[in-house]
């Protein structure tokens, strides 16, 4: 039985401060890619707004690119010459589900001329359950059937979640 838990007021949500943010950067091969994905803490979970630039476009005219967006249990944004971002690891999934039931598989991000913004509602995890947690952006999208990371190719750009205090991320 589902409880009624209200709704968002998302206006007055989005006019405070979010519960944790990660800085996202573009690596080696993508430097221009950067952003921003905000976390905010209500009732019913945590909403995820993701405002990112610079990613790869397409010239086709069916070819806008989608993204796989996810959180991984990794700490930081470095890695070595195979992978930049290799420590950060696999999807967050502390509950070992199968892909795409990770606590850290997000919807894609759709790129309209390199930009893409996101939010959506989950309650796959909490603001303490992520924090420390790396964002990754793939080269690919996901697939949401390969296991274990639904086929999403390299990684493409990273940041680390962190709380929001006074304004600035700690």
């Amino acid at each position: 039985m589902r409880r009624n838990i209200g709704y968002i007021d998302y206006a007055k949500l989005f006019s405070r401060l979010p519960s944790a943010v990660a800085v996202i950067q573009g690596g080696n091969s993508y430097p221009e890619i950067n952003g921003t994905v905000r976390f905010y803490e209500v009732p019913m979970g945590v909403v995820v707004v993701a405002d990112i630039y610079g990613l790869p476009t397409s010239e086709e005219k069916c070819g806008n690119p989608i993204f796989a967006f996810h959180i991984h249990e990794g700490t930081s944004c470095t890695g070595n010459e195979d992978d930049q971002f290799a420590d950060t690891k696999g999807h967050y999934n502390p509950n070992m589900c199968e892909h795409p039931y990770h606590a850290g598989d997000m919807a894609p991000l759709f790129s309209s001329d390199g930009v893409a913004f996101l939010a959506f509602l989950t309650d796959r995890f909490t603001i303490n359950e992520i924090i420390g947690k790396t964002v990754v952006i793939h080269e690919h999208p996901d697939d949401f059937m390969t296991q274990p990371s639904g086929n999403s190719g390299k990684k493409i750009a990273c940041g680390t979640i962190g709380y929001v205090r006074r304004g600035r991320q700690n």
